[in-house]
C-alpha cells in the first residue's frame, strides 16, 4: 500500500471517527435534555413528608398517586411508557430534603417532580430542578413561589396561601363580624405567606392587626401564646401550623374557655383529620383552600367510584392528602399524554399548557396556559360543622 493511499485512508478513518463522535455527542445531548425517559419508561420523583408534621398530607398523597399510576401502567402506560414512581421521605427537614433532591435528579434521573411537599423545600429545589429541566408539578404547598417568578418548569395545582388567607378573612369580615386579627405561624416561607395574606386583608378590608406569635414545627404547648393573643383582644386568629398543631391550638383555646375566637387557616389546614377530631373539638374552624372537601361530594359518580376503589386498595377512606395525590397524578398523566410520543421537557411544557378539563375528584376546573401555570383558580371557603367541612363560598382571586 503506497503512502498516499495510507494517508487518504487515515483521513477517511479520522472523518468517520469524527462523525461517530459528533453523533454520540448529539445523542448524549438529546438524552440529557430528556432525562428519565426511555422508549418503555418515564421516571417521576416525589420528595415527600412521610414522617414529619405534614405526613397526614404526604403519605396518602403518595399512596393515591401510586395507585393511579398502577392503573395507567396496567393499561400499557402512556405512549408505550410505564411510569416509574420514586419516592423519598424528608420528614419536613430541609437538609434531608436537599439530599433527596440531589439523589432524585442526579442519580434516579427523574423526568419530573410530583407532589413535592413543603414551601421551603420546593423553593430550595428550584435551582437544581430548572438546571436539569425537571418540571415541578402540583407541589404540596400553595405558596406563590410555586409559580413566581414564572418558569416553564413550575406548575401549581391550586390557588395560593396568600389569596386563600386574604379572601377567607374578607369573608369572615363581611359575614361573621371579624374586626381584630391575630396570627399564629411557623416563621418559614410557609408561615410568612399566610402572614402576608393576613396583612393584605387587614389593609384591603378595613381590619385591625393586633398581635402575632411564632412557633417551631414541633411545638405543642400553646397556652402561653393563646393567653397573649386573648389579652390583645383579637376576635380571629389566622393560623399556619402543622396538622396536629392546628388541632392542639384550637383545643387549647376551648379548654381555656376562649370559645368566641375564630380560627382560620389556608389549604395546609384544610384536612379531613382536622374535621374528624372526636367530640367536635375543631367545630367552627374555617379554612380557605383550592378545592372543596370530598365527603360532601359523594353523590358525584366519579367521586364515589374513586373513593370505593381507594378504600378497597388502601383499607381506609381517602383523606385530603389522598384527594390531592389523585388530582396531581391525573394532571401529570394528562400532561404526558398531551406531550406526545416524543417526550422532552419542551413537549411536556406544551402538553401541560394545553390542559383544560374538569377535575371531578378535586371538584374544580383545571386549566393551564402559556401565561398561566396555576391549574385551579378558585378559593373555596369552608367551615367545620359537626365533624365535616361545609362549603360556604367559592370566589376567584
Amino acid at each position: 500500500m503506497n503512502f498516499w493511499r495510507r494517508k487518504n485512508m487515515k483521513k477517511g478513518m479520522k472523518a468517520a471517527i469524527a462523525g461517530l463522535l459528533a453523533g454520540a455527542s448529539m445523542l448524549a445531548a438529546g438524552a440529557a435534555g430528556a432525562q428519565g425517559v426511555t422508549d418503555t419508561e418515564v421516571v417521576i420523583g416525589s420528595n415527600q413528608d412521610m414522617s414529619g408534621i405534614f405526613a397526614a398530607f404526604g403519605a396518602p398523597a403518595v399512596k393515591a398517586a401510586g395507585l393511579y399510576f398502577d392503573e395507567i401502567n396496567a393499561k400499557g402506560g402512556i405512549h408505550g411508557r410505564k411510569i416509574k414512581f420514586v419516592v423519598e421521605d424528608h420528614g419536613y427537614q430541609v437538609p434531608k430534603a436537599m439530599q433527596n433532591i440531589n439523589k432524585l435528579v442526579n442519580s434516579d434521573k427523574i423526568f419530573a417532580m410530583l407532589l413535592q411537599l413543603g414551601t421551603p423545600i420546593n423553593i430550595a429545589s428550584f435551582p437544581l430542578l430548572e438546571k436539569s429541566k425537571v418540571a415541578n408539578v402540583a407541589p404540596l404547598t400553595s405558596a406563590r413561589q410555586m409559580v413566581e417568578p414564572p418558569s416553564p418548569y413550575k406548575y401549581a395545582g391550586f390557588s395560593s396561601y396568600f389569596d386563600q388567607t386574604r379572601l377567607a378573612l374578607k369573608y369572615l369580615a363581611e359575614k361573621e363580624g371579624t374586626k381584630k386579627v391575630c396570627a399564629m405561624y411557623i416563621p418559614s416561607d410557609f408561615g410568612q405567606e399566610l402572614k402576608e395574606g393576613t396583612d393584605a386583608a387587614v389593609k384591603q378590608f378595613g381590619l385591625t392587626f393586633v398581635a402575632e406569635t411564632t412557633h417551631k414545627p414541633d411545638e405543642q404547648d400553646f397556652v402561653g401564646s393563646l393567653t397573649k393573643l386573648k389579652g390583645a383582644g383579637c376576635d380571629t386568629i389566622a393560623i399556619a401550623l402543622g396538622v396536629r398543631q392546628v388541632i392542639t391550638a384550637v383545643a387549647t383555646a376551648k379548654k381555656m374557655g376562649w370559645n368566641d375566637v375564630k380560627f382560620v387557616g389556608a389549604s395546609a389546614s384544610f384536612h379531613t383529620a382536622i374535621a374528624k377530631v372526636p367530640g367536635g373539638v375543631t367545630d367552627g374552624f374555617y379554612a380557605g383552600a383550592g378545592w372543596p372537601d370530598i365527603v360532601a361530594r359523594m353523590n358525584v359518580p366519579e367521586v364515589k367510584a374513586w373513593v370505593d376503589s381507594y378504600q378497597k386498595a388502601a383499607g381506609e377512606f381517602p383523606s385530603t392528602g389522598a384527594l390531592l395525590g389523585r388530582s396531581a397524578a391525573e394532571s401529570l398523566v394528562r400532561g404526558l399524554e398531551a406531550a406526545g410520543k416524543d417526550l422532552t421537557p419542551e413537549s411536556f411544557q406544551k402538553g401541560m399548557e394545553s390542559l383544560d378539563y374538569d377535575d371531578n375528584i378535586a371538584g374544580v376546573h383545571i386549566k393551564f396556559g402559556p401565561n398561566d401555570h396555576i391549574g385551579g383558580d378558585p378559593v373555596v371557603i369552608s367551615k367545620i360543622e359537626k365533624g365535616e367541612w361545609k362549603e360556604l363560598a367559592r370566589v376567584n382571586p
